[in-house]
This record gives C-alpha cells, structure tokens and sequence, in this order.
C-alpha cells in the first residue's frame, strides 16, 4: 500500500483505494524490485528499487481513486478532501460538503463510514478551491458523479476547507474467541476470508494494529492460531489499518489476537414493583420511600463473571455473581441518600485474564411522592380491605 500510495500521487491520481498482486500484464518484461518505501516520496525513484526479472513472477497491481484524494491525514482514511479540477487539486469548503457527500467519498476510497466531518481539521490548501455544492444523495460510487450546484456564498473563509476521517476498512475481523475483539486474525482479500500469519517477532505489531483497527483497546495477549489458508504480513505496529503493512506472499503460522476490550458494554436499568418510577426531564426518578431495583445485564458472550454496582455518590459499592448472564440489586426504601450516579460494572476472567466492561451510567433522582398517587395508593388499601372484609360478611351471613 505504501508503494501504491506513491504510485497514486506520482501519477496524479488521488489516493489509493486498493493495491494487490497478480499476473503480469505482458510476458516476459522486465521490472523493479522495491524494498524500500515509506509511502511520503513523490516518485518511485526516490524509493529503494533495483531491477529485476518478472519472469513467472507477480506484480503490484494499483487502483487509485483519479479524481479525489484526502491530505496530510494520519492514514489512508483521514486528510483534507481535495478534488481534482483542470489537472490540478481544488480543496472543498466545508459549506458545500455535508454527512451524504461523505458517504460517498468514504466509500469511493475503500474506507468504512464518515467517523468525523469539520473545516480545517488537516489544515488548509494553498491552491484554488472548488467551486460548486455537491448534493449527493449518498449511493453515488464517486464524487463527482453526484449532482452539484451554483456555490451560495463567492468565497470559502480560511479555515473552513473540508477535513475528512472515514472509519478503517470493515476488511478485517477476529474469529473463533467469542467476541469481536478476541480470535484468530482473519483478512478480506481478493473476495475472501483468509487467515493472516506473521513471523514470532512482527506478531505483536500486527496484533497492535488488529487491536487499534477494530476500535477493540490494545493487545493483552498473542497465542498461536489456526494456520489454514495463511498468508504474511508484516507491520510497524503504528499503522492505523492492515491493508498498510506489508504483505508477504509466502506462508507463516497463524495466531490468536486479545484485545483489551474484549467484553461487550453491559447494560443497566431501573426497575419497581410499586409503581414509584417515573420518567423526569433529567432522567428516571423514584419516589421517597418507594423501593427499586437496578439491573445490571450483558449480552450472552462468556459463562460466569460478576457485576459491580457502583454509586457516585458515596463509596457505596455491591457486588453479585453474574446470573444469566445478569444481576438485579434491590434497595428497600428510597431515601435522598439514594440520589447520584450508577454504573455497572462487568468483570469476568477468560483467556487467562481478568477483563471488565463499565456502562454508561445511570443519573438518578430522588422525589417526593405526589399527593394524588399517595391518595390513590392508601384508596387502593381500603378497598382491598372493606373487599376482603365485605367477602368474610357475605360468607358468614350465607353460611347461618
């Protein structure tokens, strides 16, 4: 990728959007070796090239996105949105480039969905600026095969040319550990799922960059894997995604990724049998004197764990096993002590590791009980009572 890269820019053809091997275009030919690239040059001679013989050999095959690139970013996926005008680079202004227009360059570059969208977040172009306002509808393949108009406003102040970062690639995924962040490093290549190997020494750097590109935290442990259908890569470990390390075309062991991230965000919720719960402008409230309960769940991912039930309010904390994969912790009476901030937190030991998931947390008020639920609620009492009492009556009276 970082030969293409500079292949993309040497012929003025934007950003890469996929670099692969495959057969040689014409038999026979010559070529060059490159070893040395570290994807800034401008041409390929700046490179480390020597010549060599393709004979039955493969070639770097390149697809550049021609007509749109992303600058000064840290990665493929990230930069300032250039288009190219007349042979030469025009940057966007961020009042003619909206959420849909993203989308499609996102995708027209190979990457995942738009992640951030703001003026002058990588700086600002020193040539011309575009022109018109695109109006994509969001399923254009490329750019400029959206719709555009007439700019509102004749000028695009400093500071207000798009900076664009797409998510990484949904081209690579972690099987077989029971979670996203946890298994063996699979990569989407050449329309299918192949399992990727590394050398002892690279693994921790793959395992870095699988980590970082799942959004999954950093790595806690590499162990050996499944090596069917494997194919090398090698990387840094400062890479933002795998399709930016280096692929290697012959066979080496594969191996088991995880992530620090390993468990899912578990969920927390409030719960009563009196009907003491309402919905405030700030969020859930319980009335004062009424009893609650909150629960603490996860998705069904590992056996066993435990839930932490943290208040913010004090230094208050319980603890219950993990029950189907949930547990519920009651409070008898609220009271204004009650009041503050929950969370739950999921701690569970799996691949030799003790892992914990915290969820958002839970902002709870404490209200006194509104006279008319109190009228109705000791109602309800008495006519139980005269009920149950007028039942024993009739009964008797039946019965002499």
């Amino acid at each position: 990728m970082r030969v293409a890269k500079v292949v993309c820019r040497e012929l003025g053809c934007g950003n890469v959007v996929a670099a692969s091997t495959g057969p040689l275009v014409e038999d026979g030919r010559g070529g060059v070796t490159v070893w040395r690239c570290s994807g800034d040059e401008s041409t390929i001679r700046e490179c480390g090239v020597g010549p060599t013989d393709c004979n039955g050999r493969y070639s770097l095959h390149v697809i550049c996105s021609e007509s749109v690139q992303l600058v000064d970013g840290a990665g493929f996926c990230s930069g300032r949105l250039e288009v190219k005008s007349n042979q030469s680079w025009a940057s966007v202004c961020e009042a003619d480039f909206d959420q849909q227009d993203a989308e499609v360059v996102c995708g027209e570059l190979g990457c995942g969905a738009p992640a951030a969208l703001q003026g002058g977040l990588y700086g600002e172009g020193e040539g011309q600026t575009w022109d018109k306002e695109f109006q994509c509808k969001g399923n254009e393949s490329l750019l400029l095969d959206c719709d555009t108009s007439d700019r509102k406003n004749n000028t695009c102040l400093p500071g207000n040319a798009v900076g664009l970062t797409c998510s990484e690639p949904d081209d690579v995924r972690l099987v077989g550990g029971g979670s996203r962040c946890a298994g063996g490093v699979e990569w989407y290549y050449q329309g299918e799922w192949r399992t990727v190997g590394a050398v002892d020494r690279i693994k921790e750097a793959v395992a870095a960059v699988v980590c970082r590109q799942l959004g999954c935290g950093s790595t806690v442990s590499v162990l050996p894997g499944n090596t069917t259908r494997v194919f090398g890569v090698e990387c840094s470990g400062s890479e933002p995604s795998l399709r930016e390390c280096r692929r290697i075309n012959y066979l080496l062991p594969g191996f088991t990724v995880i992530c620090s991230d390993l468990l899912v965000q578990p969920d927390i919720f409030l719960t009563d049998s009196m009907g003491g719960v309402s919905r405030g402008h700030q969020g859930p409230e319980v009335f004062r004197g009424y009893n609650f309960t909150i629960t603490c769940s996860t998705q069904p991912q590992y056996p066993g764990g435990s839930f932490l039930l943290t208040f913010t309010g004090s230094n208050r904390t319980q603890t219950q096993p993990a029950v189907n994969h949930s547990a519920a912790f009651l409070f008898p009476a609220a009271d204004d002590s009650h009041q503050g901030n929950y969370s739950c937190v999921y701690d569970n030991y799996v691949f030799s590791h003790n892992f914990s998931s915290e969820c958002e947390l839970l902002s709870l008020t404490v209200t006194a009980s509104p006279l008319p639920a109190f009228i109705i609620r000791h109602v309800v009492v008495l006519l139980i009572l005269l009920t149950a009492i007028t039942t024993f009556y009739l009964y008797y009276k039946m019965c002499d």
